[in-house]
C-alpha cells in the first residue's frame, strides 16, 4: 500500500498520524520514514483499514484497542558501545 493510501485510509478512520501511532503504541517516527519510501508495511496498511472499515461502521475501534493495554516498547542498551565491548571480549 501506498503512504498516501495509508494516509487516506487514516482519514477513513478519522486520525491523524501522531492519534494512530498514540493508539498502537508505535514511534511516530517509524511511520513518518513510511513516507519517504513512499510504501506502508502490510501489517500497518491492514491495521489502517480495519480502523476505517470499523469506523464507517460505528464500532468503536479505539475502546477496543485501548482495551488491549498495549505496550509502547522503549529502546534498550547503549548501542554501538555495547556491541564493541562484546567484540572486544571475543578477541581476548
Amino acid at each position: 500500500m501506498t503512504f498516501i493510501e495509508f494516509k487516506k485510509l487514516l482519514l477513513d478512520a478519522e486520525l491523524t498520524i501522531p492519534k494512530f501511532t498514540a493508539l498502537i503504541k508505535v514511534s511516530e517516527k517509524n511511520i513518518q520514514a513510511y513516507k519517504k519510501k513512499k510504501e506502508v508495511p502490510n501489517a500497518i496498511a491492514s491495521v489502517a483499514a480495519c480502523f476505517a472499515k470499523m469506523n464507517q461502521e460505528g464500532m468503536d475501534y479505539r475502546t477496543l484497542i485501548n482495551d488491549l493495554d498495549l505496550k509502547k516498547k522503549e529502546k534498550k542498551g547503549a548501542g554501538f558501545s555495547k556491541k564493541k565491548d562484546s567484540k572486544d571480549k571475543e578477541d581476548k
